[in-house]
């Protein structure tokens, strides 16, 4: 809630943490709609990244390591109105913990694509993010 305070603001909630996956879900509401009577994209950017973020900053605090991690870029699309309620999934952690101990093994920044996709109510698709992370171990 501290560290993304709009994140809360407009619903956006950690539901599961594994060292394997992260699960994040958004309802649609008033305070993150679009003039579409949708959810409004950013809003769907927050979820996904948050799914794949989560993951990243539980390796890192397992590592007890000093490691940056960064967003370099991002690929989205959307494939159908996000209404209701919108469970976002990565189940990238093996790819993560293999990526942060390359980093440390070598001391070189590594850099990781992870994915999140938006499932709605009904099981459809409604967005598929995509986001590549920068680590570095710290000096």
């Amino acid at each position: 809630m501290f560290k993304l305070p709009s994140a809360y603001m407009c619903g956006v909630r950690t539901t599961k943490l594994t060292e394997e996956f992260c699960e994040v879900k958004v309802k649609h509401r008033w305070i993150n709609q679009n003039p579409f009577n949708s959810m409004f994209w950013a809003v769907q950017g927050m979820a996904a990244e948050l799914t794949t973020g989560a993951l990243v900053m539980s390796y890192i605090r397992a590592s007890d390591k000093k490691i940056s991690m960064l967003v370099l870029n991002n690929k989205a699309h959307f494939s159908k109105k996000a209404t209701g309620r919108i469970t976002f999934l990565c189940n990238q952690g093996t790819d993560v913990r293999e990526a942060i101990n390359r980093t440390i093994e070598t001391g070189e920044g590594q850099t990781i694509w992870m994915h999140a996709k938006g499932i709605d109510e009904n099981g459809d698709e409604v967005s598929d993010f995509s986001f590549e992370w920068t680590l570095k171990v710290k000096e």
